[in-house]
């Protein structure tokens, strides 16, 4: 089994809070829906124990597991709103450089 790259708690809050609310809704839609856990991961196409990770909010499991199992259960546009057009389309501007002088300063912990 491969080593994970990281654990819980190195992503941000924010992030694991998301995660964890997206694992529980699949989990109890699953449910309402009358869907076994080996039923959905097959249609999923993967294992079970993924399919147990990701209601659990683990984020080892992978953005797009939980996105397709949201799409799989109907909850898609409600759990993951499409971004506004103007956050992906239009000009871009001129590319950024940093000079050599700055590239020194620049304090490598952007979070």
């Amino acid at each position: 089994m491969p080593k994970k790259l990281s654990t819980a708690q190195d992503w941000p809050t924010l992030v694991q809070e998301r995660l964890t609310t997206w694992g529980k809704c699949i989990a109890t839609q699953r449910l309402r829906q009358r869907i076994t856990a080996i039923d959905l991961s097959a249609r999923l196409g993967i294992s079970r124990v993924t399919l147990a990770r990701m209601e659990k909010g683990d984020p080892g499991a992978g953005v797009g597991a939980y996105l397709t199992a949201l799409l799989a259960l109907g909850l898609f546009d409600q759990a993951v709103p499409p971004l506004p057009v103007e956050l992906w389309q239009g000009d871009y501007g001129q590319r950024v450089r940093v000079s050599q002088e700055k590239k020194g300063a620049q304090d490598d912990d952007y979070f």
